[in-house]
């Protein structure tokens, strides 16, 4: 199974439209959260436009699990068509559990204790805006970044494939970090 992860579009089109051509063919796409709205703390991202980017979302055939974000509102869901799952999403693939939040309601410590009872294998968030993939015992937890608003100046997604994750840099499509996934239950 193809997985691709995405996060932080805030409204940006042409990020998203960037993220979807360098991941490639998915057999589903992952968003963590932060959609539409760029926020008040965010400046305009470059391609905003969130009616498009809500258009883009709608008419992609790839099957899409969203988890809501702090700058997502209910407000939203009027205009995309995929339900926005708030703040969990938890979705199983070739025996693991992937647990998908956007990671601002609690730190990134009781994210990862959350992800361990609930006997996850894989946690995705977002919120941040830097990229990362940290292996602990059991658990990979993903951070795919930002593709529209990067706060470690490179816009990125991430991908899941054949039991490896990698890091993408949505600029070159060059893996910025890649590892593997911990052993299937």
């Amino acid at each position: 199974m193809r997985i691709g992860i995405i996060s932080d579009t805030h409204g940006s089109s042409t990020a998203f439209r960037k993220a979807l051509e360098i991941l490639g063919r998915c057999d589903v796409i992952l968003h963590a959260g932060d959609v539409l709205y760029h926020g008040p703390r965010n400046p305009l991202p470059e391609g905003y436009n969130p009616k498009e980017l809500a258009e883009v979302i709608n008419g992609i055939e790839t099957p899409m699990l969203i988890s809501a974000g702090n700058c997502d509102a209910a407000v939203d869901q009027m205009v995309i068509s995929i339900p926005v799952q708030s703040p969990y999403a938890l979705f199983c693939f070739d025996g693991r559990r992937l647990l998908l939040s956007h990671g601002h309601e609690m730190d990134e410590e009781t994210l990862e204790k959350l992800a361990a009872k609930w006997k996850v294998d894989i946690l995705v968030t977002g919120h941040t805006h830097v990229k990362g993939i940290k292996k602990l015992p059991g658990l990979l937890h993903i951070n795919p970044g930002s593709c529209s608003l990067p706060k470690d100046g490179v816009p990125s997604a991430a991908l899941i494939e054949d039991n490896l994750v990698v890091l993408l840099d949505l600029n070159t499509g060059n893996v910025v970090q890649r590892e593997k996934l911990c052993e299937n239950p």
